[in-house]
């Protein structure tokens, strides 16, 4: 055997399977909308989730993942073995199988893509009564009025959809909402979801959760700038408070493995640890996307080294992400706070607009937060930096305009694009406002 992998197959399904509600969550409103395009819908404040259903179609999804992925390896003549791994020495990982048995296996190349799995606050009933995103479609009943701990974009998701299907959510932010993401747009994201109807409580942290005899869940959490402490009954917590990286289990050091930060995560630039036959890819590496296209492909790009006599390394840079909240962000390349840390703000351009959507039109829809900007070099011929979309279908523009940040495209390539009218990704080839210009951002029209 020349390749052994550490892998899990079915936790990185669970934000599959957000997304997917994410943006499914969002029919009810469009139903609403509909009414103003001459559609007769009967009975619009009857319409609801049935939740036993909506879970049961999402397990069969995972089902139906798990079961493609094992028969894709079984095809390919890969052997699956489900059970824990660890080290025994540098080549050899002991696999632990459900019924306790072990086995051996013995190989040249080892790669450890293990991911991680997520992390619980040390508090009073956290453990006991809360869930994470793994679980939410395993419940058995409606979560009905949820506390969502935590938000980052897998707390923001969580809450988004869960309110857009009729759910009271409230968010608990410990610092700021979508750490690591341009925080202007995060605030955007946030206020749109307030204005739907999500509860947010700023700079607050948990302090313990407690099953009351009702079976709901009395939650109390401190607010860390006033010192007040508040507390509300819930029905459901959910935890989104991260993830830690599975490394502990493996028994590294067997292997001579040293190459780990203080958090658990390897470190490893080229995907190689400091013992040279084995590697790291996906969330378990330390500094890198915890995303799981970025996983799949340093894990191809590895493959292709190793075997196929390959020398193309992972470029961590410039790779596009989406939030799937009620109303999307999508991004690529720097925020403007990096930016402005890497370059000063005087050696940069923020080209910014705010837009309305042409299908936002008829049915009147009030939106304040459907805007995009553009982060660039100030000098000619301005290279952009970083593309920041908040609006419809953010996750499909941003995914046309990575490729073109990739290869380079400047703000004068950029303008000279013409857009497709009318969809909201043409948006970005009339940007030509600054912030340093001080103009309104706002459109004058539809074609201005």
């Amino acid at each position: 055997m020349s390749l052994v992998v550490l892998d899990t197959i079915s936790p990185a399904t669970s934000l599959i399977s957000c997304s997917m509600i994410c943006m499914f969550s969002n029919y009810r409103k469009h139903a609403k909308e509909a009414v103003a395009y001459g559609w007769e819908v009967p009975s619009l404040e009857n319409v609801k989730i049935n939740w036993s259903s909506l879970t049961e179609a999402v397990q069969n999804h995972i089902k139906s993942v798990n079961w493609v992925t094992r028969v894709d390896l079984r095809e390919k003549k890969i052997e699956y073995i489900n059970g824990l791994g660890e080290f025994k020495d540098p080549h050899t990982v002991i696999a632990t199988l459900k019924n306790g048995s072990k086995k051996e296996l013995t190989a040249k190349n080892i790669v450890i893509a293990v991911g991680g799995r997520p992390h619980y606050p040390d508090i009073p009933g956290a453990k006991e009564y809360c869930i994470s995103s793994d679980d939410i479609f395993s419940l058995s009943h409606p979560p009905g009025k949820t506390l969502v701990v935590g938000a980052g974009y897998i707390g923001l998701e969580c809450a988004g959809f869960l309110n857009s299907l009729g759910y009271s959510a409230t968010v608990l932010v410990r610092s700021v909402p979508l750490r690591g993401f341009d925080q202007q747009m995060a605030s955007m994201v946030t206020n749109e979801m307030e204005s739907k109807g999500v509860r947010f409580q700023h700079k607050c942290i948990p302090l313990s959760v407690e099953k009351l005899e009702s079976g709901q869940l009395k939650a109390r959490w401190l607010n860390t700038e006033t010192k007040e402490q508040s507390e509300d009954v819930f029905d459901t917590v959910l935890l989104a408070t991260g993830r830690y990286a599975l490394t502990q289990q493996l028994n590294l050091p067997a292997a001579g493995v040293t190459s780990v930060s203080a958090n658990g995560k390897i470190v490893a630039e080229t995907e190689q640890t400091n013992v040279a036959h084995v590697f790291a890819v996906g969330d378990v590496l330390d500094g890198r996307p915890e995303l799981t296209p970025v996983a799949i492909h340093a894990g191809r790009l590895l493959a292709r080294r190793l075997f196929a006599g390959a020398a193309q390394l992972m470029d961590y840079d410039n790779v596009a992400t989406t939030v799937f909240t009620p109303l999307e962000y999508g991004c690529v390349g720097l925020s403007e706070e990096t930016a402005v840390q890497r370059y000063g703000a005087d050696n940069l351009e923020i080209y910014h607009a705010f837009y309305k959507p042409t299908e936002f039109f008829i049915p009147q829809r009030n939106i304040r937060n459907c805007y995009l900007k553009a982060v660039a070099r100030r000098e000619a011929p301005q290279r952009v930096l970083g593309l920041h979309f908040v609006g419809p279908v953010a996750g499909e523009v941003i995914q046309g305009f990575a490729a073109a940040v990739k290869c380079g495209i400047t703000m004068e390539q950029l303008m000279n694009t013409v857009g497709i009218h009318p969809t909201v990704a043409e948006e970005f080839t009339r940007l030509n406002i600054t912030k340093r210009s001080g103009k309104d951002p706002n459109p004058a029209s539809c074609c201005s």
